[in-house]
């Protein structure tokens, strides 16, 4: 029993050795270290600098202009990772950052009036709504398979939690030494080295490419519409926005419980938040067993029972020990959500409308964060603060029991067959797609079963499907002439697609045979959304029209 598992885990540890080989995902990682840190930096400074002018209010004033406006523009902002190159995006964001920051430094050593610093502190909340769908869009086009992308998750939500301790720890060294116009520039200037460090980076040419076209309006509201129309999207993405209404409120009933439940004193909000963030490196470890799994719908789950229960049991049991340790569990959870969560939807999602999903994605997670801290005051003057606990903690157990058939569902639903993906991989005009677009098209494949004799596509007809033969053998005939003879690993009927002309040669079978079909719609939109992929296509389209007769050849 226990040979399984340490394969397991040492292709788990294989994979996440590999995030650090793969140029671009390391890139990457280096990357967002930099932006993690300057950007919590850049709130520890703009928080200060607003209490240094207007006093508690404007503190809370400036943290509602950084995060109201992302509510509604993420989606909108993520259309640029759909329709340019994501990487060159995420330049352009870094870079703008960088400038954004440089004015704040600028407007408050002039001693300019503290609404224009507040006014940049709102755009750099624009700017980060937009960064995060398309850096996780991105990544499936930088990972070489499905394991390393669920690494590479892994790697960058530990490497934000790490961000998370080490930025306002930096920050508030630096605003002790110094004053806040000179750590808006320092912060300016992290952006900038990070903008830089992304300039390697190569995405899967061509894919963003591939976005809807039209307005703009139609273009933003894409991602809406995707989520509207696939119930699974709906599910994930609704307990992702309970998760983060749960976590929202827990920023708050943590402050309330250290002072007034657990008698902690203001250390012990320190205290309380340190236990989740080490929980959430633990759970970093914890979650290397996501690597490979096929069954992430159940993990995430999994991981919003984890999150809610131990919230509940604070409340249940009042006592610091217990909830040192309930906190840590928490922390565990909620990198097994967001791994998971996160995975799921990158290989979930078309690539084609994938960063405006997860623009969708980050607007629910601002809104329902934002709506659990005004939720947890509410609570806790009709319940006390044992009770706005036990209630906050059951949200997501009770939501992800009932849901657990329907998670489980979709993992039946995603589980790419392996004999169909395996095909799909051999064949070079798949070769250059993402793991997660091969997968895609893996899970859409039609098994048809022909005898020997049977006709699979006739000479002359219209083309509607791509075949990939998985058993037997089949032979291609041309104007009444036998020709070459197809077997396992080989495919058929890519000419009519991509020419969109009539099928050149029909095709019988030889032998019993199974064939894997591919829809019109989907091998096209695969194939023509990376430049590569369509390059090899049309390269095997053209050699087979030259073995062809003359008049087949010129089309």
């Amino acid at each position: 029993m226990l040979s399984p598992l340490r394969e397991r885990l040492a292709e788990a540890r294989g994979a996440f050795s590999a995030v650090f080989t793969n140029a671009g995902l390391r890139r990457l990682e280096l990357s967002w270290t930099g932006t993690v840190c300057a950007y919590w930096i850049f709130i520890v400074t703009l928080s200060l600098y607003a209490y240094e002018q207007g006093g508690a209010g404007a503190v809370g004033l400036v943290g509602l202009l950084r995060v109201l406006p992302s509510v509604v523009a993420a989606p909108f902002g993520a259309v640029l990772g759909d329709r340019y190159p994501r990487e060159r995006v995420m330049v352009a964001i870094n870079l703008a950052r960088s400038v954004t920051i440089a004015a704040a430094a600028a407007a408050a050593f002039a001693g300019a009036p503290a609404g224009i610093v507040y006014a940049l502190g709102s755009l750099m909340g624009l700017l980060q709504s937009t960064f995060r769908p398309t850096q996780a869009a991105l990544l499936p086009q930088l990972a070489r398979t499905p394991e390393e992308l669920t690494a590479a998750n892994l790697v960058l939500t530990t490497i934000e939690g790490i961000g998370i301790f080490i930025g306002p720890a930096a920050g508030g060294l630096l605003l002790a030494a110094t004053g806040t116009d000179v750590v808006f520039a320092a912060t300016a200037g992290v952006f900038l080295a990070s903008a830089f460090l992304l300039v390697g980076v190569r995405g899967t040419p061509g894919a963003p490419a591939a976005g809807v076209r039209g307005s703009f309006l139609r273009e933003a509201l894409a991602g809406y519409g995707t989520v509207a129309r696939d119930a699974r999207l709906r599910l994930v993405i609704g307990l992702y926005g309970a998760q983060t209404l749960v976590a929202g409120a827990l920023n708050v009933l943590i402050v309330i419980a250290a002072l007034e439940l657990l008698g902690l004193g203001k250390a012990g909000i320190g205290y309380l938040n340190s236990a989740v963030g080490i929980g959430g490196l633990a759970g970093g470890l914890g979650a290397l067993a996501l690597i490979g799994r096929t069954r992430l719908a159940s993990d995430f789950g999994a991981g919003l029972v984890l999150l809610g229960l131990p919230i509940a049991l604070i409340g249940v049991f009042p006592n610091t020990a217990a909830a040192l340790v309930l906190l840590g569990i928490v922390g565990v959870g909620t990198t097994v959500v967001d791994v998971a969560g996160v995975t799921l939807l990158q290989r979930e999602v078309s690539d084609e409308v994938l960063t405006r999903v997860m623009g969708v994605v980050q607007s629910v997670f601002v809104g329902t964060l934002g709506l659990g801290a005004v939720i947890a005051p509410l609570l806790i003057s009709a319940l006390d603060v044992r009770g706005a606990l036990i209630v906050t903690g059951a949200v997501l157990p009770v939501l992800a029991v009932p849901a657990w058939r329907s998670l489980r569902r979709i993992d039946d639903q995603l589980a790419a067959p392996g004999r169909a993906l395996d095909l799909l991989r051999r064949i070079a005009i798949f070769r250059p797609l993402p793991p997660a677009t091969i997968e895609q098209l893996a899970s859409h494949v039609v098994p048809v079963r022909v005898a020997a004799g049977d006709v699979v596509i006739r000479q002359g007809e219209a083309g509607d499907r791509f075949y990939v033969v998985a058993h037997g053998e089949v032979e291609v005939d041309v104007d009444g002439r036998g020709g070459e003879v197809l077997g396992e690993g080989d495919y058929l009927g890519e000419i009519a697609l991509l020419r969109d002309v009539p099928r050149t040669a029909t095709v019988r079978a030889r032998t019993d045979a199974e064939l894997l079909a591919l829809d019109r719609d989907e091998f096209l939109g695969a194939v023509t959304g990376s430049a590569e992929s369509a390059d090899a296509a049309h390269a095997v389209a053209a050699a087979r029209l030259s073995s062809l007769r003359p008049s087949v050849a010129s089309v």
